[in-house]
Parts: structure tokens; C-alpha cells; sequence
């Protein structure tokens, strides 16, 4: 079975000769997440590192790191003040360089593979905000207006829908990889969340399924952040993938709970945790146990959210190699 047939089986919840692992990490530093629209070799560095990864892993998938491109560009930020700014935001367009560069990127990558899926990381709209003013400023505009940061988020949104279907119409990827966070570690309510950030959010997602069937729901757990898994539950998208570790949702569970749709994850993905630094024994021990609860079917092996760029490589096919035996 080739690695695009067996993944997107599983997407589909058809059978597999093996269960599917996928894990992925940053290319660039932190603090250059946001400077690939100002300094190009950045970007160049982050195709490069996908290339040198792929080399040497031979992935059943790949996840397309948008290192760089962390910062939603606007000139709102220069003059926000107070909540009533937000309406301010108007829509990039389909020619920024942010959105251009973005596709450039993908296809890079895309060229790079040869009969393995790709999934374009995709920050939800609201993080995209909350990455360019602060959770603080976030919390706080939302509180004094939230209708205001709705309507940013709604112009966000058509930027990102477009490029959605471009990385998969015009780049050749599979699908999105759209992560999604509950701000504030569970700030809002559920009914809060439901009218003001998830209409962006959906927006996103049905442009993305124009494309392309195959995309992938992450709800992000990073650093510990704790989510009500309840404002995702109808998100029409194909895989799912959560911080089991954090929300005490195994695969099996999160498979119900997500209506039978495919699920990816299953290992703690932060630092002196098992994947990062466990035997090689326990390691093989947990893979099993996986696929001992969750099944064969519709179950893609991975990690809570992105591993530490330290990580040694020969773990993660540990795991590989673990699942391909089962």
C-alpha cells in the first residue's frame, strides 16, 4: 500500500496494512515564526529543513510548517487602541505577498514528495489575532466588544479561506491542518465561543472542503493549554487531533466523541515526556497500547501537538517501526 493510500484510507476509516504514523516539528526559532515576510532566507530555510526531514524519515505524511508566516499582517496594529479599532480590519486580498508567499511555500514542499499527502498548517483566525495583540489584548477587547472582534475575525477569515483552497488547488496539497484553541485556556464559554469565534472558524473549514475533502481539525493543547473539545464537536473535517494527554481523551474516546470521523495523535508531545525521552522499550509499549484500544481502522499514530525540534529522529520510527509490526 503506498503512504498516500494508506493515509487517506485511514482518513476515510478504511482498512490499512499498517496504522499511519505522522509527526512533525519547527523548522525556524521562535522568534522567527513571525519574519519570513521581511526576510525571505527564512523561508528558504524552512523549505530546506522539510527537505532534509523528509530525507531522513521518509514520513507517511507531511505536515507543512508555516514557520514565518506567524504574523497576520494589517496596519490596525499600529493604531489599536480600544476594541472599536477592530472594525478597522480590511482583507489582505488574493495578491499580498503573505498569502503568495504562503502558496509558494506549500508547493515547495508538495515538490519535495513523491506519493505522500501534505496538509498545510492553517492558524484558525482568532489565533492569528491573538498571535499579533496577545491573549491579554484579546481577552480584553473581546470582553469590552465582542462583536468588534468578531468582525475582525470575519475579514481575517477571508484571507485564510483563500488561502486555504489555494495551498490545495494551486500548491497540490492534500488538505489544511486548521488548528483551532480555546483562548485563555478555556476563557470563554461555550455558548461565547459558538457565536463569535466559531462562524470564522467554519468559514474557513467549508472553503478548505471546496478543495479538498481531506482536511485535518487540530485542537491545539500546546504548552498546556486546556480546551472545551464540545465548541468542535460538528466541525466538518475529515481527521481530528487533540491533546489526549491534556484533556484525558484517549483515540478511542475522542474517535466516539468526534462521531467515528478518523483521529491522529495518541503521545504527549512535550519535553522529558515519553516520545522526548522514554526507552525505547516503553516507547514500543505505548504504540501497541494504542492500537490495542483504538483499533486499526481510522487511527493515525502522531503526537498531542508539535514535538521538540530536539527530538531525536531515530524515536519517532521507533514508533514507525512499533506500528508497522501490529
Amino acid at each position: 500500500m503506498s503512504k498516500r493510500e494508506r493515509v487517506l484510507n485511514a482518513f476515510n476509516n478504511k482498512p490499512v496494512d499498517r496504522v499511519p504514523v505522522g509527526f512533525w516539528f519547527h523548522f525556524l526559532e521562535e522568534e522567527e515564526f513571525y519574519q519570513g515576510l521581511d526576510n525571505p532566507a527564512l523561508i528558504e530555510k524552512n523549505i530546506a529543513s522539510h527537505k532534509k526531514f523528509i530525507e531522513a524519515t521518509d514520513p507517511d505524511f507531511v505536515k507543512i510548517m508555516s514557520d514565518g508566516y506567524f504574523l497576520y499582517p494589517s496596519n490596525v496594529y499600529e493604531d489599536l487602541k480600544n476594541a472599536a479599532d477592530l472594525r478597522n480590519f480590511k482583507p489582505l486580498g488574493k495578491d499580498h505577498p503573505w498569502i503568495q508567499g504562503q502558496i509558494r511555500l506549500a508547493k515547495a514542499v508538495v515538490n519535495l514528495l513523491e506519493d505522500t499527502s501534505a496538509f498545510y498548517n492553517i492558524f484558525a483566525p482568532s489565533t492569528f489575532l491573538r498571535f499579533a495583540i496577545s491573549d491579554e489584548k484579546f481577552i480584553e477587547y473581546f470582553r469590552e466588544d465582542p462583536a468588534a472582534v468578531a468582525y475582525a475575525l470575519e475579514v481575517i477569515a477571508q484571507d485564510i479561506a483563500y488561502l486555504s483552497e489555494s495551498v490545495i488547488k494551486e500548491a497540490g496539497a492534500d488538505g489544511i491542518y486548521l488548528s483551532v484553541q480555546n483562548p485563555g485556556n478555556g476563557e470563554f464559554t461555550y455558548d461565547e465561543y459558538r457565536k463569535y469565534i466559531t462562524p470564522s472558524e467554519k468559514f474557513v473549514l467549508a472553503h478548505a472542503n471546496l478543495a479538498s475533502p481531506n482536511n485535518i481539525l487540530h485542537c491545539c493543547g500546546y504548552a498546556g493549554n486546556k480546551n472545551n473539545l464540545e465548541v468542535w464537536q460538528d466541525y466538518e473535517a475529515k481527521a481530528i487531533n487533540w491533546a489526549v494527554t491534556i484533556e484525558h481523551v484517549d483515540l478511542a474516546e475522542g474517535k466516539k466523541f468526534f462521531g467515528g470521523k478518523a483521529v491522529i495523535g495518541g503521545f504527549d508531545n512535550r519535553l522529558d515526556k515519553l516520545l522526548h525521552a522514554g526507552t525505547k522499550a516503553d516507547i514500543e509499549v505505548f504504540t501497541e497500547d494504542i492500537i490495542r484500544k483504538a483499533g486499526k481502522v481510522g487511527i493515525i499514530i502522531g503526537a498531542d501537538c508539535t514535538v521538540p525540534s530536539e527530538i531525536a529522529l531515530e524515536r519517532l520510527q521507533w514508533v514507525k517501526d512499533k506500528a508497522s509490526l501490529l
